[in-house]
């Protein structure tokens, strides 16, 4: 079953005007971000799915991840979000502490940034992969190694980014910096 992943500046306003279910842990807890859009049991109470989403997965359910990125909030419009995914990044910015951490996704993760010092969309694809757990160990690895074992699925169990998340968020990434950079240093 495919995994989605839908970002919002505000996903409560969202939620607010889409009939759904809250997906629910193993653990019979509320899910974080997944909900359902389709009927699933749930309790009319607290609107929470009575099956946790890995057995309601099985049953043939389908879960949507609904993510806050506060990022978003300081986006104009779609042009102007257009132009900050259009616009290439100084990617020498990532070489440095203080910007890395102040960016989605990399901050804390300035050393791999520096290291492997990414500088295009597939590359930092590929670094935010990396900073997960199951692909850690390709740190130390030449790009060519990299690019050859860093979309292969991991042991069962450990966390990883598929390919197409990593790029999504990627250019989630490359949208960061150069908001960052329009608002911080004026550059545009």
């Amino acid at each position: 079953m495919p995994d989605i992943d839908i970002d919002f500046a505000d996903r409560d306003e969202v939620l607010s005007i889409i009939p759904h279910r809250i997906a629910s842990l193993p653990s019979g807890k509320k899910h974080s971000t997944g909900i359902y859009v389709t009927e699933i049991p749930s309790n009319p109470v607290t609107n929470l799915a009575t099956i946790d989403f890995k057995t309601a997965e099985d049953r043939g359910y389908f879960k949507l991840d609904f993510l806050n990125v506060s990022l978003y909030k300081q986006i104009k419009d779609k042009n102007h979000l257009q132009e900050l995914i259009d616009k290439e990044p100084i990617w020498e910015l990532l070489e440095h502490k203080d910007f890395v951490d102040k960016v989605f996704h990399l901050s804390g993760h300035h050393a791999i940034c520096k290291k492997l010092k990414p500088n295009c969309v597939e590359d930092l694809a590929a670094v935010l992969a990396i900073i997960r757990p199951a692909k850690r160990y390709l740190v130390d690895k030449s790009w060519d190694d990299i690019k050859k074992e860093v979309w292969s699925k991991p042991e069962k169990g450990k966390y990883y980014f598929k390919k197409s998340h990593a790029i999504s968020y990627a250019v989630a990434v490359v949208v960061h910096i150069n908001l960052l950079c329009e608002l911080v240093y004026n550059y545009e």
